[in-house]
Order: structure tokens, then sequence, then C-alpha cells
């Protein structure tokens, strides 16, 4: 038997306390090393996603908490990144859009199961879509020219369209999976 950990509720509250972090060292003016960093702390916030899934997983720690706190601390890394990058000239507001509407939408239709004592986690095809978006976004966040990336922009935004291909589908399998609910509240 596995003991119980409280890492993975620590490691997503600590997602939450690096988005301001992040907020601030990309207001700064970004040079090479301050893009770094912002990139560090951009990088490390993702990769905590990851591995409170794993320890949460591996010590059968998933909690209610885990399947409704962590996608919100995604979530607000991922839009706070994606505004930060829109005065940097390195995404188009209307393509951060697509992206936060559907995250905003998702979090409605997660709160509405709550309410019914259904808890949604993600699913794989949403997993998916968070490597793909997390990796754009970290493209995009690369101080570029520091390391010979081909095509840094193109690349990072081919994966940023990939995530919202697979983010739109994702959502479109949450309303189908959940159709009851809506009935529910008809």
């Amino acid at each position: 038997m596995t003991q119980r950990t409280p890492w993975p509720n620590i490691l997503t509250g600590l997602r939450f306390a690096f988005v301001p972090l992040l907020v601030v060292i990309m207001s700064f003016e970004q040079t090479i090393w301050i893009a770094f960093w912002a990139w560090f702390v951009f990088a490390f916030a993702a990769f905590t996603d990851w591995l409170d899934g794993y320890l949460a997983r591996k010590f059968d720690s998933e909690s209610v908490f885990g399947k409704l706190m962590d996608p919100l601390a995604d979530k607000l890394l991922v839009t706070a990144a994606l505004l930060m990058l829109i005065p940097l000239d390195r995404i188009p507001a209307w393509v951060c859009l697509l992206v936060i509407s559907r995250e905003i939408f998702i979090t409605g239709v997660r709160g509405l199961a709550a309410s019914l004592n259904k808890v949604v986690a993600a699913d794989n095809l949403g997993k998916i879509k968070a490597i793909f978006q997390y990796c754009g976004i970290g493209l995009l966040i690369f101080p570029v020219g520091l390391l010979p990336i081909p095509y840094q922009h193109q690349l990072a935004m081919i994966l940023i369209w990939l995530s919202i291909l697979m983010s739109y589908w994702s959502a479109a399998q949450y309303v189908y999976d959940l159709r009851e609910i809506f009935h529910e509240e008809s």
C-alpha cells in the first residue's frame, strides 16, 4: 500500500505562486537574460503540472482539491503567459482570446459539474494539449538568439495552433460526455 502525500497539492499551490513572479519578470524589458529567467520560471511552473499529477497517481493522493485546482492553476499560468506575450508582439491578441475563451468555458462546465457532485478530471487529449501549449508558449518566451532554434517563432505558433485544435476538440468531448448535466439544469 502506498502512502498518501500532500506534495501534489503543494505543487499546485506553488504553480499559483509562480504566476505573479512570471508577470513581474515579463514586465521588464526583455533582454536575453530577463527573457531566459521568464522562460525558466514558466518552464519550472509547467514542470510542476506534470510532477504533481505523477506524484498524485504514484502515491494514490488524487484529491477533489487537486482535480479542481490543478486545472485552474494551469489555466492561470497559461493565461498570464499569453497575455504578457501580446505587448511583446510574440502572439496576436485574437489567438490568445481563442485559448482563454475555451479555458473559461471549460472552467464553467467543470463548475457546473461540480455543483452536481461530478468531478471532471483532465482527459488524455487535454494532457497532450497541455504539452503542446506549454512547449509553444515556452518557445515564444524563450529568448531569440540564445540557442540556434531554427524557425523558433513559427514552430511555437504551430504548437499553439495544434493545442488550440486539440483544446476545442477536447471541449466538445467534455460537453458531449457531460450532456446529461445540461439537461438536469434545463
